[in-house]
């Protein structure tokens, strides 16, 4: 019986999960690993300037190799990425899809893959019109026969954006928690209602679920609009990731503890303790990356292997009335079957993944029986852990069709 209820909330939990997807980064086919999809400049996160030479780059593998016909194009999306129902002649400069042609196949690894890439905006697929756009890689040109999605940000910038972080103004929280006050500053554009004009969205790391929406500013300065209440923008540090280094396979590195080679790989990592101590402990990480890296071959894009890498966790101390999820960008924080964790019957939980070579970040999610999802049960949480925010700045005055992207600002804890 016990068994039959937690199989119906995990069930209900999934088909929660999945209507909470849509346009959302997702990959719809088992096959399909190591998506990538960033800035070609410095900025990681997938943000293009509108009419710039600015690019993102799509890359990802196909372990059923081969060439399939494979095409993609990009949708318009208001600012709570749901479709804006335009036209594609209203947001498209020149065509509504394009066919992936860029591929080369896997050499000299265990795992044969096909790897695939592109670049966005090209002569074929270009925006128009700044905003947030969802891109669709699908087979045969039909988008039912989805393959995955990515979130795309074309900037417009037309706002100044200005802000500062610290520690919570809450007694409570003070050694947990990071506070993010700005100033948005929308200059010559034409705004009668800041409160309904103007939104700003708030991310953690590129996290989709940690995503914070403001509306009403605190105060108003002339054409500046200032977000600095203190019951606002107060958001759990967390800690910092955890990371393994698997760029080779010949030697055991950062957190690996063996390697197994036979008609594959297998790497077992380190025991993962609990980190749920209240004081910080300084680690490196990435925030939630994870790089596709070779050091035993010349081009990771098609010489680096795949592994199934085991992970395990120390016995927690939350009681069996839920489930332990392992998540990072490299598989866009999914609470899914693929992602969560076994329990053995000494209390220790386990699973192992299928990885390419790189580096990559992680971190452990506990849900519980009511589906409420937390990481920091198990991770910790600390005011001086090193995070990322990304500030998004939506602009749609009263007469206007969709929401533009109008400003855009990365915001680094420890960087001033």
């Amino acid at each position: 019986m016990r068994k039959l209820v937690y199989l119906l909330f995990f069930v209900a939990f999934s088909f929660k999960c999945l209507a909470q997807d849509a346009y959302d980064n997702n990959v719809y086919n088992t096959a399909i690993k190591s998506v990538e999809f960033n800035s070609t400049g410095k900025n990681v996160f997938p943000v293009i300037k509108l009419g710039s030479d600015d690019k993102v780059l799509l890359a990802f593998d196909d372990l059923r190799g081969g060439s399939r016909n494979y095409y993609y194009t990009i949708e318009h999306c208001d600012s709570k990425w749901n479709s804006s129902n335009l036209s594609p002649t209203e947001y498209l400069k020149s065509f509504q899809d394009d066919r992936l042609y860029n591929y080369t196949y896997s050499t000299g690894t265990f795992q044969k893959y096909t790897h695939y890439e592109q670049q966005i905006p090209n002569d074929n697929i270009a925006p128009k019109i700044s905003g947030n756009y969802i891109l669709k890689v699908y087979e045969d040109g039909d988008q039912s026969k989805l393959i995955l999605t990515r979130r795309l940000y074309v900037l417009g910038s037309k706002v100044s954006i200005a802000a500062t972080i610290g520690a919570s103004p809450n007694t409570q929280t003070r050694q947990t928690n990071q506070k993010l006050n700005f100033t948005v500053d929308y200059g010559s554009l034409r705004v009668q209602n800041p409160s309904f004009e103007i939104r700003t969205v708030i991310m953690q790391n590129a996290r989709t679920a940690t995503a914070t929406l403001n509306t009403q500013p605190t105060n108003i300065r002339g054409s500046s609009l200032i977000f600095n209440d203190v019951a606002i923008n107060d958001f759990p540090g967390r800690n910092e990731f955890r990371l393994f280094d698997l760029r080779t396979l010949k030697l055991n590195s950062q957190r690996v503890a063996k390697i197994y080679k036979d008609t594959g790989n297998v790497v077992v990592l380190l025991s993962d303790p609990m980190r749920d101590n209240p004081n910080y402990v300084q680690y490196y990480d990435n925030n939630g990356k994870f790089y596709i890296l070779n050091q035993d071959g010349r081009d990771p894009r098609n010489d680096a292997d795949y592994a199934h890498v085991y992970f395990n966790l120390a016995p927690n101390r939350l009681g069996t009335d839920g489930a332990v999820y392992i998540v990072g960008q490299f598989n866009d924080y999914k609470l899914d079957e693929h992602s969560r964790l076994i329990r053995d019957e000494t209390g220790r939980y386990y699973t192992n993944l299928l990885l390419k070579q790189g580096v990559y970040d992680y971190e452990y999610v506990w849900v519980d029986s009511n589906g409420k999802a937390d990481d920091v049960p198990i991770e910790g949480n600390h005011f001086e852990t090193e995070n990322d925010y990304q500030l998004l700045v939506y602009y749609r005055p009263p007469t206007a069709r969709w929401d533009e992207l109008v400003g855009f600002s990365m915001v680094n804890t420890v960087t001033k």
